[in-house]
C-alpha cells in the first residue's frame, strides 16, 4: 500500500518567501529568472550554505553556471546582494552572501529611487577599460563609493580616467584617487580637473618622458571639459 504524504511532512519542507517579493520584484528591476536565483540563494542560506557557487545554483535551475554567475554579478551591481565576511569561533574568516540589501529595499517604506541607468554605466565603463567582467569584490567597491561614500558617479568616472592616464589601471589606485579627492574636499568633476591639471603641470617633465612611450592625448581630453 502506498504511503500517503502527511501534512506535517509538507510543512517541514517549506521555504518561507516574503509575499512582497512576489508583488514588487518587477518594480525593483528584477525578472523571473533573477528572482528564481534569489529564491535558490535564499534556500541555500537557510540550509547553512551561505556561499553557494554558481555550479550549486545551476544544479537546481534550467540556466547554466555562467548564467548564474552573470545574475549574481547583476544582483550585486543593483545593490540587491552583497558579499560579507564572517568570523567563526575559531577566528577563521569566510565569505558569505547576504540578501539584506534586497530586504532593506523591499521593506523600506520611503525607498528612494535610484538612477540605475546612470549608475549602471559606471560598471559598463569599468568593464570596458579593464577588458573583462568585474569581480564581485570590485562591484562591491564601486557600490561602496556610490552608497557609503556618496561619491558622484561622474567623479568615479573621472578617477577611472585619471588612473588610465597614469597607466595604473587597478582598483587600489582608483580608490586612492577618490580618497585623496575626498580629503581635499573635491566633490565635482570640475574641481577634479583643476586638481589633476595642477598635478600634471607639476610633473610636466615626467609626463613628457612618459609620452614618448605612450600616447595619452586621448585621455587628456577629460581635463579639457569632455565628460
Amino acid at each position: 500500500m502506498k504511503k500517503s504524504i502527511s501534512f506535517q511532512d509538507i510543512l517541514l519542507n517549506q521555504v518561507q518567501i516574503p509575499k512582497r517579493l512576489l508583488e514588487k520584484y518587477s518594480s525593483m528591476g528584477l525578472n523571473e529568472t533573477e528572482v528564481m536565483v534569489v529564491l535558490q540563494l535564499f534556500r541555500f542560506i537557510q540550509e547553512n550554505n551561505e556561499f553557494p557557487t554558481p555550479y550549486d545554483l545551476a544544479s537546481c535551475l534550467t540556466i547554466d553556471e555562467k548564467g548564474c554567475s552573470d545574475i549574481l554579478r547583476k544582483l550585486i551591481q543593483k545593490n540587491l546582494l552583497s558579499i560579507e565576511q564572517w568570523e567563526n569561533e575559531n577566528n577563521v574568516l569566510s565569505e558569505v552572501y547576504s540578501l539584506n540589501p534586497l530586504w532593506e529595499k523591499l521593506f523600506h517604506e520611503k525607498e528612494e529611487k535610484k538612477d540605475y541607468p546612470e549608475d549602471g554605466t559606471i560598471f559598463i565603463l569599468f568593464e570596458q577599460e579593464f577588458g573583462r567582467p568585474l569581480s564581485p569584490f570590485e562591484i562591491e567597491m564601486i557600490n561602496t563609493w556610490l552608497d557609503e561614500d556618496e561619491v558622484l558617479p561622474a567623479l568615479i568616472k573621472a578617477a577611472l580616467r585619471e588612473s588610465v592616464l597614469m597607466g595604473k589601471l587597478n582598483f587600489k589606485y582608483i580608490d586612492r584617487i577618490i580618497r585623496e579627492w575626498k580629503r581635499k574636499g573635491i566633490k565635482t568633476v570640475e574641481q577634479a580637473r583643476q586638481a589633476s591639471k595642477s598635478f600634471h603641470n607639476n610633473k610636466a617633465s615626467v609626463t613628457q618622458e612618459a609620452n614618448k612611450e605612450r600616447d595619452t592625448s586621448f585621455y587628456y581630453n577629460w581635463l579639457e571639459g569632455d565628460d
